[in-house]
């Protein structure tokens, strides 16, 4: 008896050394060690997995640069970095930095075959082979032939409003219903069909609730990739979030019968575009990667437009001051229902709101890391990153730096975007400038989002709709929301009261 007792005890003890002796290695080696941060993040990346997973480490990064400058160890070869004037080095067009291994995360195993997308893939010739044949499809001018698809889902929101909560008196979660709206119409563009959520008034095939968890998951496993081996990767007994079943057979589905057609949908879609960059790319795009393109453009496309446009409407309605000029401005254009894309142009207080939704609310939460290249680099200050050292940004604090976007940053000021009151125009066009470069809300460089003018014109229209076309308010002038930052960012408790346009 005492025999085992005294195994075990050392089998404990060998392993409490074996931690311990692993974290002490993380600091001695760390090229890090002069640079500020938590003290326990010198000898593990345990911390910031979870700083993570508590939900709202975007709180932490903000608190940590404005107590520690613009460089914040995370890791034990982790560095924050919050200096706008970097961006351009760190997300580089040209010689692009390499993603982490943060990204191995989001990679799918189907019949023990591990397959990449897109967003994880860490090869940048791989990533530039299969996103050339679409790329072009994402410019404003060619997303501007999916606004029917986008109307189509817009005037779907209007009537479900009105039948369920303008004719009954009963408050709307506009968190909810937002969400419902964007990934029908993301399926619509893609599809010329949508989800069916936002009729049912419900997340009945339970798409969105697996999204949410699959990013839960992401979010806190990627702070530690190789936990991801043990977990959702392991061979043996798989142990991670719920997969896109649902999804890929709703896509699969939808592919067969286009096929089946024969023929162009009635209204321009995604799909279509794709089958066309399959047939004038058959060495790049054969069925599998017109797959890949559907499943990114959905599941990818749908969350960071809802946080976008949920930031719009809650900030819109806890602003009373910016709430009645918006819907003056709206209501005075005389706009179409749904608003077209070339009316809501000239409208420049609707697009310094959606600017400052995305400012003050962007859809990514976390730090967007890249791998230092070979040589190193030099930060600003003249301190030096050693080459293979992890960093990234996170653009909920880039994006409120005083410096670029002026006093109080943390509040909802649309008007940071116009030309103040006797400001030059010179000084407004550099001011504007520097704004917009400095805005990681999408991200930048080679690997920005695909998807942001889609996303655009999808918020803009939205918001210039409902507000033109609603009267709404929240509960009370002190109703607080509710964000979670899980990669993206979502929000919940938006419950609005609505009634027609007086």
């Amino acid at each position: 008896m005492f025999a085992v007792k005294d195994l075990l005890l050392n089998l404990v003890l060998s392993g409490v050394i074996l931690v311990f002796s692993r974290f002490i290695w993380n600091y001695l080696r760390s090229p890090l060690k002069s640079f500020p941060g938590p003290s326990v993040a010198a000898f593990t990346n345990i911390w910031r997995f979870q700083d993570v997973f508590k939900g709202r480490c975007d709180l932490t990064h903000l608190k940590l640069h404005r107590k520690l400058g613009p460089a914040v160890r995370m890791g034990p070869n982790v560095l924050s970095l919050s200096d706008p004037k970097l961006i351009s080095q760190v997300y580089a067009t040209k010689n692009p930095w390499v993603k982490s291994d943060m990204y191995h995360v989001n990679d799918s195993v189907v019949d023990g075959v591990r397959l990449k997308n897109l967003f994880s893939h860490q090869d940048e010739k791989w990533h530039t082979t299969y996103i050339r044949p679409v790329k072009g499809l994402y410019s404003m001018t060619k997303v501007q032939d999916m606004e029917p698809g986008v109307d189509v889902t817009i005037n779907l929101f209007m009537e479900t409003i009105k039948e369920r909560f303008i004719s009954t008196g009963k408050p709307c979660d506009l968190s909810e219903y937002i969400n419902f709206f964007a990934w029908d119409v993301m399926s619509q563009v893609t599809f010329s069909e949508d989800l069916g959520v936002l009729k049912a008034g419900s997340d009945h095939q339970g798409l969105l609730e697996t999204s949410s968890k699959v990013l839960d998951y992401f979010a806190s496993v990627c702070q530690i990739p190789k936990l991801d081996m043990l977990l959702d990767k392991n061979p043996i007994c798989r142990v991670g979030p719920p997969s896109f079943g649902w999804g890929i057979g709703f896509t699969l589905q939808q592919y067969q019968k286009r096929l089946a057609q024969g023929r162009p949908s009635p209204n321009p879609d995604f799909m279509d575009k794709f089958l066309e960059a399959k047939d004038k790319n058959p060495d790049v795009v054969n069925d599998n990667v017109v797959i890949m393109y559907l499943l990114s453009n959905v599941i990818a496309g749908s969350d960071t437009t809802a946080s976008t446009m949920c930031s719009a409407a809650y900030h819109v309605l806890k602003n009373p001051r910016v709430h009645q000029k918006l819907c003056h401005e709206l209501r005075s254009a005389n706009l179409s229902v749904p608003a077209k894309w070339k009316e809501i142009q000239g409208i420049s207080y609707l697009d310094a709101v959606m600017r400052e939704a995305m400012r003050i609310n962007p859809g990514v939460g976390l730090l967007v890391e890249r791998l230092v290249p070979k040589g190193g680099f030099n930060l600003p200050d003249g301190r030096f990153v050693a080459e293979g050292t992890i960093v990234g940004m996170n653009p909920w604090v880039v994006n409120r730096d005083s410096a670029v976007f002026g006093a109080d940053p943390d509040s909802f000021i649309p008007e940071r975007w116009l030309q103040a009151e006797g400001e030059a125009d010179e000084e407004y066009k550099v001011r504007l400038s520097k704004m917009k470069g400095s805005d990681l809300t999408f991200g930048a460089g080679s690997r920005a989002c695909l998807g942001r003018y889609l996303s655009e014109l999808e918020a803009y229209k939205f918001i210039a709709t409902i507000f033109a076309n609603f009267d709404m308010e929240l509960p009370s002038a002190d109703h607080e929301w509710k964000i979670i930052n899980s990669w993206f960012v979502r929000q919940e408790n938006i419950p609005a009261t609505i009634k027609a346009r007086a």
